[in-house]
């Protein structure tokens, strides 16, 4: 799937973590806990180096409990990463952030000076609603659409803690195919940037293979479409998703799955486990090490073909 992401702001996003991260104690980043694989920032782990880390696993309130309990195991396996589910809907849930700050810093609150922390997260997975939470005021802009923070800003939220925002950002390229799908399903893409229905078949067969209950007394399937299209004319069968001639507006058919996951009304659905991840990393790291000996043995043909001439 082509995705456009988000023009020009990558580079500068970078340099300006790159200067703040040395005055920095912890890092905070938020996840989609529906794809927390999916939704996590390789840039992050790069720049934080070996500063303590709380990955939040937030819109809790939409996934699979069983399977965001494994994620946060298997997130806590990585040294110096502590890892909590929240929601935006529930912020006693948030209250718990500023203890955990503190326990992984010790030193800072017995100098009597406050911690510092840098909060960061990929487009439209809720970072701001935390900012404004914490500070129980609004500070950060917050709304549905991606790329809502343009620029860094410190935040005291007035408790021994300090806050510092960052743009919320997108790598230039997802090597993972699931994964730019998995980020357009639940809407950290915008929706211009791809193709409802092509979006709506992954999401379908991925509902399909992991919660055919679900989806049956959702849409009051009595039995179970074979693939991800029959699924899709299915559900538009039920709703009126007609076109002319009795037809299935796949389209609109599409609009439905996608609206009513990111919604919840299909259930509380994780898109990915870490054994999904550890597959695709695999996989990945697999077909980048192929195309880098398929680079050197393109310059090294290249390299002999200039010799070649030269010697004639």
């Amino acid at each position: 799937m082509a995705i456009q992401w988000y023009p020009g702001h990558m580079h500068k996003a970078r340099k300006e973590i790159e200067k703040v991260m040395p005055q920095v104690d912890l890092v905070i980043e938020v996840l989609d806990a529906r794809i927390p694989f999916s939704s996590e920032n390789p840039m992050v782990a790069k720049l934080r180096g070996e500063k303590p880390c709380i990955k939040l696993l937030n819109k809790s309130d939409l996934a699979d409990p069983k399977v965001t309990q494994d994620w946060i195991e298997y997130l806590e396996q990585e040294q110096g990463v502590k890892a909590m589910a929240v929601s935006t809907l529930q912020p006693g849930s948030l209250k718990k952030i500023t203890e955990l700050c503190r326990k992984l810093v010790p030193g800072r609150d017995k100098i009597e000076k406050d911690i510092r922390t840098m909060i960061m997260g990929i487009p439209n997975v809720g970072k701001s609603t935390i900012i404004n939470t914490l500070a129980g005021r609004v500070i950060a802009k917050t709304g549905n659409e991606p790329a809502v923070t343009k620029s860094q800003q410190r935040i005291n939220l007035k408790n021994g803690i300090v806050l510092s925002d960052t743009p919320g950002i997108l790598w230039p390229k997802v090597d993972n195919e699931a994964s730019s799908y998995r980020l357009a399903v639940t809407g950290a893409i915008k929706d211009t940037a791809m193709e409802y229905e092509d979006v709506a078949m992954f999401a379908a067969e991925y509902f399909l293979a992991a919660y055919p209950e679900a989806i049956c007394e959702r849409y009051k399937i009595e039995e179970l479409p074979r693939d991800d299209i029959g699924l899709l004319e299915a559900i538009g069968r039920k709703r009126g998703a007609l076109r002319p001639g009795g037809r299935i507006d796949l389209h609109k058919a599409s609009e439905i799955v996608l609206h009513e996951f990111r919604s919840g009304k299909t259930g509380l659905l994780s898109l990915e486990t870490p054994a999904m991840a550890e597959i695709e990393k695999a996989e990945v790291e697999r077909m980048l090490a192929e195309k880098a000996a398929a680079e050197e043995a393109k310059k090294e043909a290249q390299r002999l073909k200039k010799a070649g001439k030269r010697h004639r």
